[in-house]
């Protein structure tokens, strides 16, 4: 297994708040605009038991299921993207009560694991790049409001 990411940032909101924002996956396209629509079963925020698909750009589909699921600390799901399994790990730490750091890690394994996966490493870097601003403003204007 190959890690094809790992991005570590933070975001102007308790750990609590954070983790609640990101379990409403449905909700993703509006700060990660890669990212199409999204179907979630069972629908609202994610549980242990929760797998979905996601739309991108260009019409391309990648669906999920939950592999580790300990809230409000990490989750992590697992996918396919052609021959490679991408194990996506998403990580939650309480920096104060007015901030959490958040770290996502992307591996690969499988055929293709060393090329492919890192082709889809670089994507996924440059989708990333765009979306965690709009995020972090996302939940610094939610903290405003409250």
């Amino acid at each position: 297994m190959i890690e094809v990411v790992h991005r570590r940032f933070v975001v102007d909101a308790p750990l609590g708040e954070t983790w609640d924002h990101l379990a409403r996956v449905e909700e993703w396209p509006t700060w990660a605009h890669h990212i199409k629509s999204v179907r979630l079963s069972p629908p609202g925020l994610l549980t242990a038991e929760s797998e979905g698909g996601f739309t991108l750009g260009g019409g391309v589909r990648s669906t999920f299921r939950m592999e580790v699921f300990e809230p409000p600390r990490r989750w992590q799901w697992v996918g396919r993207f052609l021959t490679v399994t991408v194990h996506y790990d998403h990580h939650f730490e309480s920096i104060n009560d007015q901030a959490t750091a958040l770290t996502w890690i992307v591996k690969a394994d499988g055929l293709g694991a060393g090329t492919v996966g890192r082709v889809f490493g670089v994507v996924y870097r440059r989708n990333l790049d765009r979306a965690i601003p709009r995020l972090q403003e996302q939940l610094r204007a939610t903290a405003d409001r409250e």
